[in-house]
């Protein structure tokens, strides 16, 4: 099969236009980004190939937008920069996307391919390589030589994205190769490659370490923690853990893989020490599409199970962290399938079903997971409880399969991450690992463009609210209802509270925060406050029934700021 020739438009078939094809014939109808003196040729390609940009404020809420966009709907998302500082305006999105392993395409000028590798002014001339510096954050970075070699370089990212761990890629364009024609350019299209299945004999020695852990019959001899890998493989989690009787564990990016309201799950857990000294104890952990890594515990990652299976499509995390015992290097749907094939034909799981019965089993291991819920919750219930109530109320109205956006907030990942229940319907979008500030907003108009049909809510504090406050203009260009819900806890305040736990004087930390309910208004939205979580609850119903964005602000008790955290 040959690749399609570059259609004819009835205009020169340019560098730009090669670009717009290569990204059409991807399936891309959406990008955000930023048009530029030197990108414009790219933006008039777009156009010419059906493709609607989404004109953000800054290129930062571009990058979270096509973030957000692709961890809704699965297809990688897609950014547009200019040359120089709009390229490292993008890098903080293309770190968070590269921790969080979330497709992601960057598209770039750069400076034209004759220009002098000595600095002499040119606008927006960066000194060094620009795509050099974007491949200390970028899991790919790649500079065209040629425009035919656009085209190919567009399939390579897309070949990336649909093979092994995603993660973002940078493409840079130099400014020249723009307005070049492209003479008979080809479009070669990514392969999707089947999903990578685990050598059999890998297979073989995890079923044998968990039926011989299972077989004891202890309720907590096996446990299953998710990671964010784990989603395309959710319904097979469930049946594994249920067939099994294994109590769920999840790490933020995992939220929701497993509803969060079934008897076998603990939910976003890995941080409390109680949850982390019972996968200790276990006999057999099953670890599935997560790194273990320090980000996940909130500590430096302990030993976790006598033995670890860990299924992960990038061989590379077998030996990151705690190495894994019993290694399954595949796709985690083609893993675990596998895995309960496995445990199926050796009798496990019907011999487990004769001799204590699988209800038994999973009645006892639900008693587990109670109490170690209750533990989870114990060393912070008064400081969880300034959350808590809102979060209720919250839930009580967003919709099964709501998409929240998060933020590197106290809120958030205090509060929201282990108190407000998902089921795999929703989605929970939190900025995990390089933990940037200015996430939510952003990343919830990308979620608004993935998924026009279902109810979008962002999550944030006051302090990284500010980051990317500006994207309200974008929301209400959009023109789709987006509750904005932010805890103001007048400015930094986990950074005030690690002061005050250092027995510090905190300082830089205190800010005044700005009627955000007016700056929503001047930009075209809403705005109010929720003084109780009822008036939460009609808040946030009438802003998902209101065009726009509507900022809703949670004033917090100042009284309880400069509490230590170990005290709370």
């Amino acid at each position: 099969m040959t690749d399609p020739v570059l259609p004819n438009t009835g205009l020169p078939n340019t560098g730009a236009d090669l670009l717009a094809a290569s990204l059409r014939a991807h399936g891309v109808t959406r990008t955000f980004g930023i048009p530029g003196t030197h990108n414009l040729p790219i933006f008039g390609g777009l156009s010419r190939y059906g493709i609607t940009n989404i004109t953000t404020r800054h290129e930062q809420g571009a990058g979270y937008a096509a973030d957000g966009f692709a961890r809704v709907c699965g297809q990688p998302g897609v950014a547009i920069t200019t040359t120089g500082p709009a390229v490292l305006n993008i890098a903080a999105a293309v770190g968070q996307a590269s921790s969080d392993s979330v497709p992601m395409l960057v598209v770039s000028t750069g400076l034209p391919s004759s220009y002098p590798s000595v600095p002499s002014g040119f606008l927006h001339e960066l000194r060094g390589s620009q795509q050099q510096a974007m491949s200390q954050v970028a899991a790919i970075s790649h500079r065209a030589s040629s425009v035919a070699e656009v085209g190919v370089a567009v399939a390579r990212a897309f070949s990336y994205f649909r093979a092994g761990r995603p993660g973002p890629a940078y493409l840079e364009i130099p400014a020249d190769l723009l307005d070049q024609c492209a003479v008979d350019a080809r479009l070669p299209v990514a392969v999707q490659p089947e999903p990578m299945a685990p050598d059999p004999g890998s297979v073989l020695r995890a079923a044998a370490a968990v039926r011989a852990a299972a077989a004891l019959r202890v309720t907590g001899r096996v446990a299953i923690v998710l990671g964010g890998g784990a989603w395309g493989a959710a319904a097979d989690c469930l049946e594994l853990a249920e067939r099994l009787g294994a109590p769920v564990v999840t790490t933020a990016n995992g939220k929701g893989i497993v509803c969060e309201s079934h008897p076998l799950s603990v939910g976003v857990a890995l941080h409390s020490p109680a949850v982390q000294q019972w996968l200790a104890d276990c006999d057999v952990v099953v670890a599935i599409g997560t790194e273990l890594a320090e980000s996940d515990f909130w500590r430096q990652p302990p030993h976790i199970g006598r033995a670890l299976v860990r299924i992960d499509i990038d061989a590379a995390q077998m030996y990151a962290g705690q190495p894994a015992d019993f290694p399954m290097v595949a796709d985690a749907r083609a893993g675990v399938r596998k895995l309960l094939c496995e445990l199926t034909n050796q009798g496990q799981l019907e011999d487990l079903c004769e001799r204590d019965s699988l209800e038994r089993v999973s009645r006892d291991a639900a008693a587990v997971v109670r109490d170690l819920i209750d533990k989870r919750n114990a060393p912070t219930r008064v400081r969880d409880a300034r959350w808590i109530p809102y979060l209720r109320a919250l839930r009580e109205v967003l919709a099964g399969d709501a998409v929240i956006t998060s933020d590197s907030a106290m809120c958030c990942y205090y509060g929201a991450l282990p108190h407000l229940p998902l089921g795999p319907r929703g989605r929970f979008v939190h900025p995990t690992g390089f933990g940037t500030l200015g996430f939510a907003l952003p990343a919830a108009i990308g979620a608004l463009v993935a998924a026009p049909g279902r109810q979008v809510l962002a999550l944030s504090g006051d302090g990284g609210l500010q980051f990317t406050i500006q994207e309200l203009g974008t929301a209400a260009d959009i023109g789709k209802p987006l509750p904005i819900v932010v805890f103001d806890n007048g400015g930094y305040g986990e950074i005030r509270a690690e002061m005050t736990e250092r027995n510090q004087l905190p300082t830089s930390v205190d800010l005044k925060t700005p009627d955000l309910a007016q700056i929503s208004r001047a930009y075209g939205g809403h705005g109010c406050t929720a003084a109780t979580p009822a008036e939460l609850r009609l808040a946030v119903q009438d802003a998902l029934r209101t065009a726009g964005p509507t900022i809703i602000v949670i004033n917090e008790d100042r009284t309880f700021l400069n509490t230590p955290r170990r005290l709370r």
